[in-house]
């Protein structure tokens, strides 16, 4: 038998494989799995030069993909000022105050994760706040959801907006009871401030995307969603990709409207033939809505919370109905945002059309979060063949203020991973970081007990939704690959299949030790790209 350049011996392999889905053992060989077995089996493939690795009982994943995440995004928020768990706005003021004593003169004070759910009053933040501290230099930060941006005044000053500016299509600019801008901008109302920052560099994005790559990999991700990326990140992810520097594979969705869409038929189709290539763009994203952290989510009736307000569209549901068939027709998948139960309906009836109009085309329409679908909708994704894009954290997160927002009844729709899954919709997982954390393990966590880090409530928030162990680590793996055309190569621990690999530093259980449970290696085609010392 020819020996093996890897082997790894008496683990707990959860192989994700139907018909064989528990080991003990796996050779690898250049970027593939060549064997798996008992340990009888894979010693057997042990030669002078195999790199033998003993679990001693640690659990094994096919390699952990992240199906909905801002690489890029988080590279840049490492690069700015984090606001996430920041107890009041006064805090996060200060924090930004000692943050840009490192800056240049004139440039731009950024930062994310500031929650007003978590502050005493709950309620927006204002630029008084920031202007009482920092005045002298633009300050934009984004709420943890990217949903929302508070600034400064200088910042405001610069961006033109006053009293008297409009409401963006798709946006909203905060007003005070005497109709003064607040400070706080929704949804597409950010670009009035953010398009005055001044772009990266190219070295910069490159910088940005090593760094939030290494941080991913050290949590044993083997392959990420890029959710919503330019053209110029694009090229830098392409660069780092053909001098083989990515440390993780990255599924890329082109960030869209109705007029990307209807210009995607000038663009190549890129494809993953044999589950190896390290960076491929065949995706593009759009936003039916906002976020409900921010009451931007759309909804079929008026927030409980906010009587007078149901959310916004981004992206109109006829607008939706075109980009879809505009990018069924080029060939593309399309991966749609939506929060709201009418934001999921809007989107599913423009699936529903394209896939109606191409029957025969194998296109994996995806709808981004899902988190609120009126229970009418929610057998809708496996009769269509829609792929529920969802993120496990989203619900234990939100679990605190969500039943106060949407109220009791349309909590009924909310975060419904287990009925998708008894439906026989394809479920993908993901983190969203950075708006949550960037370990997968999280996810699983609250996938399987729909609690927190504490173990609140007990029992779990909505405990009918859990997932089983099996089916979560599915959402990371089979699923994720499913959702970007690689179920045929990566996925499961599999002869054949690539050699992406996720080891932990024990046995995985359906309990609070997933959140101190480490990642011991992260392999990739057959190359260690994270070993804890």
């Amino acid at each position: 038998m020819q020996q093996a350049d890897m082997v790894f011996v008496g683990g707990d392999l959860h192989t994700m494989d139907a018909e064989a889905p528990s080991a003990t053992a796996l050779a690898l060989r250049g970027e593939r799995i060549v064997a798996v077995g008992s340990d009888a089996e894979i010693r057997a493939m042990i030669g002078e030069k195999t790199r033998v690795v003993e679990l001693a009982g640690r659990s094994m994943t096919p390699g952990l993909s992240d199906a909905h995440c801002h690489l890029y995004g988080l590279g840049k928020s490492l690069d700015s000022v984090n606001l996430r768990d920041v107890a009041s706005p006064l805090a996060a003021a200060q924090m930004v105050v000692e943050a840009s004593k490192s800056l240049e003169e004139g440039e731009w004070a950024v930062g994310r994760g500031w929650d007003q759910n978590l502050w005493p009053e709950q309620v927006f933040p204002t630029s008084k706040t920031l202007d009482a501290l920092i005045a002298d230099r633009p300050v934009a930060l984004r709420r943890v959801d990217g949903h929302a941006l508070w600034a400064n005044s200088k910042a405001m000053a610069l961006a033109g907006i006053d009293d008297q500016t409009a409401d963006p299509n798709g946006g909203k600019i905060i007003r005070d009871a005497e109709g003064h801008a607040t400070g706080v901008l929704i949804d597409m109302a950010m670009d009035l401030v953010e398009n005055k920052i001044p772009k990266p560099t190219e070295a910069t994005i490159k910088r940005r995307i090593l760094a939030a790559a290494k941080l991913a990999a050290s949590a044993g991700i083997t392959t990420v969603h890029e959710m919503g990326i330019s053209d110029d990140v694009i090229t830098v992810y392409r660069h780092l990709a053909s001098q083989e520097r990515l440390p993780l594979r990255v599924y890329a969705f082109l960030a869209g409207d109705l007029e990307t869409a209807r210009a995607l038929g000038k663009r190549n189709v890129e494809q993953d033939r044999d589950g190896t290539q390290f960076f491929v763009l065949r995706a593009i994203k759009l936003y039916a809505d906002g976020a409900l952290g921010s009451r931007g989510a759309a909804m079929l009736e008026p927030y409980s919370d906010d009587p007078k307000n149901s959310g916004l569209w981004i992206t109109s549901s006829e607008d939706l109905n075109e980009a879809s068939l505009a990018v069924a027709n080029a060939g593309w998948q399309l991966g749609v945002h939506a929060i709201g139960d009418a934001g999921n309906r809007a989107v599913l009836d423009a699936f529903e059309a394209a896939i109606k109009a191409k029957p025969t085309a194998d296109l994996r329409f995806r709808v981004e979060h899902a988190q609120i679908v009126h229970p009418d909708d929610l057998p809708r994704f496996a009769a269509l063949g829609v792929i529920a894009s969802m993120q496990p954290t989203h619900a234990t997160s939100d679990m605190p203020w969500a039943q106060e927002r949407i109220g009791e009844s349309r909590l009924a729709g909310a975060y419904a991973w287990r009925t998708l899954i008894d439906s026989g919709a394809h479920l993908a997982a993901g983190s969203d970081f950075p708006v949550e954390r960037v370990s997968p393990l999280f996810g699983v966590y609250s996938a399987v007990t729909r609690q927190d880090a504490k173990g609140q409530p007990a029992g779990g928030w909505l405990p009918t939704q859990k997932m089983t162990l099996d089916q979560a680590i599915a959402g990371f793996t089979t699923e994720a690959a499913y959702a970007s055309f690689t179920e045929e190569h990566r996925g499961q621990l599999k002869k054949g299949f690539v050699a992406d690999l996720t080891i932990f530093d024990r046995p995985l259980a359906p309990d609070i030790s997933l959140l101190q449970t480490d990642i011991d290696m992260t392999v990739v085609g057959g190359a260690v790209k994270f070993e804890r010392e």
